[in-house]
């Protein structure tokens, strides 16, 4: 059996790098940290945290779909963060940067002591970012898995 070690990266493509850049920036770099590895009209990727994350320019056919998470593809990806007041400090980064907020930091029913922030990206990209104490349900699946929430 293989034991993954995370994701190496995701790559998000948006409508316009240079209107989202600004974003990612301040997500990835002045808030995460995470280091820029290309910054140019066509690609931003930054990486750190054992991860990466890379925005590219959807084709020239594409630029005016919007994003729809109940399509096939993306729903949303989630951040894991090393403390609540990590989550809370995410949240008021983002806020304070403009970004679109649908849920300040709150606890929620996924796993114990799961404490979460989520927020849009300019094209409407869902971000969460989560705190799970120890090792969330790890510990709680045993011969089967657990009943989804909601």
């Amino acid at each position: 059996m293989i034991d993954p070690n995370g994701i190496a990266h995701i790559q998000l493509t948006v409508r316009d790098v240079a209107a989202s850049r600004p974003f990612y920036y301040r997500l990835l770099h002045e808030t995460f940290g995470m280091r820029v590895q290309y910054d140019h009209a066509e690609v931003f990727y930054c990486i750190g945290g054992r991860t990466g994350v890379l925005i590219r320019a959807a084709s020239a056919e594409h630029r005016d779909t919007p994003f729809d998470q109940w399509r096939v593809g993306l729903h949303h990806f989630c951040f894991r963060l090393r403390s609540r007041e990590d989550v809370e400090a995410l949240h008021t980064s983002m806020r304070d940067f403009g970004a679109k907020i649908i849920r300040a930091p709150e606890e929620g029913a996924w796993a114990p002591g799961y404490y979460s922030t989520l927020f849009k990206d300019p094209d409407g990209i869902r971000i969460e970012a989560l705190f799970i104490p120890g090792s969330g349900n790890l510990d709680r699946i045993k011969d089967k898995p657990l009943t989804p929430v909601g």
